[in-house]
Parts: structure tokens; sequence; C-alpha cells
């Protein structure tokens, strides 16, 4: 298949189930077709607020199913379908990345090429606003050219927090 068409096949089929998993609260974040021997394997990757959990997986992979079913727009080859969440590793490209993403470490380069690393304090239709080493900064998505989410391991949401709960011993 060419590019331009894989291209054009991929276009249809985000267009063709945005509706359909809209109504199952989820947004189509990605739609990516590639080749695997004789197959083909069709990656959907949905989100929404508050994170995908395995139900919401598997109610998209039944739509996505039903929606291809009535449609020839993977033809006749056979493909395996793969439906993910988004991912930490793919860019903030839209503000509900950001949104999604609030309290999260986050390496922005910026489009004069300097970078900035900061946690994500909240966000709005135009700009980010960052915790950069305890200093607010705002930052335009339009100067953005290129934002991923940092993996932080062992971190717990509000940390800072000091909880002696877990250190008592229970029992004589």
């Amino acid at each position: 298949m060419s590019s331009a068409r894989q291209d054009a096949t991929r276009d249809r089929i985000e267009t063709e189930l945005v509706d359909p998993l809209g109504s199952l609260g989820l947004d189509v974040e990605a739609v990516e077709i590639s080749p695997a021997g004789k197959r083909r394997v069709l990656r959907v990757a949905v989100d929404k607020d508050g994170g995908v959990t395995l139900d919401d997986v598997a109610d998209a992979t039944r739509e996505v199913s039903r929606v291809l079913d009535d449609s020839d727009v993977m033809g006749e080859q056979p493909y395996t379908l793969e439906v993910t969440s988004r991912g930490v590793d793919r860019p903030l490209t839209l503000p509900r990345h950001w949104r999604r993403n609030t309290d999260r470490l986050v390496k922005v380069t910026l489009t004069d090429g300097s970078a900035v690393t900061g946690r994500i304090l909240g966000s709005d239709d135009d700009k980010a606003t960052l915790d950069v080493s305890g200093t607010h900064r705002d930052v335009a998505y339009g100067e953005v050219a290129k934002a991923l989410v940092q993996v932080e391991f062992n971190r717990k949401p509000g940390a800072g927090v000091h909880d002696d709960s877990d250190n008592e011993e229970e029992g004589a």
C-alpha cells in the first residue's frame, strides 16, 4: 500500500471512529497502520479525562470492530486490531493533553530551541502553567515545539504530605 493511500485510509478510519468512540466518552488520539508480514496491524489509541481503564479499552475494541465490520475501509487484506491508551510517550499536542496531565512532570522544547522542565499546574485553551523549580511559568502552546511527559518512578500524588499510618504495627 502506498504511503499516500495508507494516510488516506488512516484518516478515513479516524473520521469514522470519532463519533462512535465519542459516544463512549473517548477521544481518538492516534490511528496507525503498519505492515506485519501478510497482515497489517491497526493500532487505535484512545484517551479520556481521568484516564482509560481496561473496561474502556474493551468497550472501544468492540466499537472499533463493529465500525470496521460495517465499513470497507480496511479492504480485503487481513489485519490485527490493537486498541490502547494514549501512553506517556506521545507528545502533548492539544490542550486536552495538557489538562489530562496536570501534576505530571513535562519536558518542553520551545520553538526558540530552549528547553524547560516543570510540573503542569494547570492549563487552558492557550497555555499551560508550569512549576519550574518553584517558579510559575506560563508556556503558550504556540511556543512549544515538543512536549513530553517525563516518567517518574516512586512519586506519589501530593508528594510531600507525610502519613504515619503505614508505619503502625498491628497486633500484639
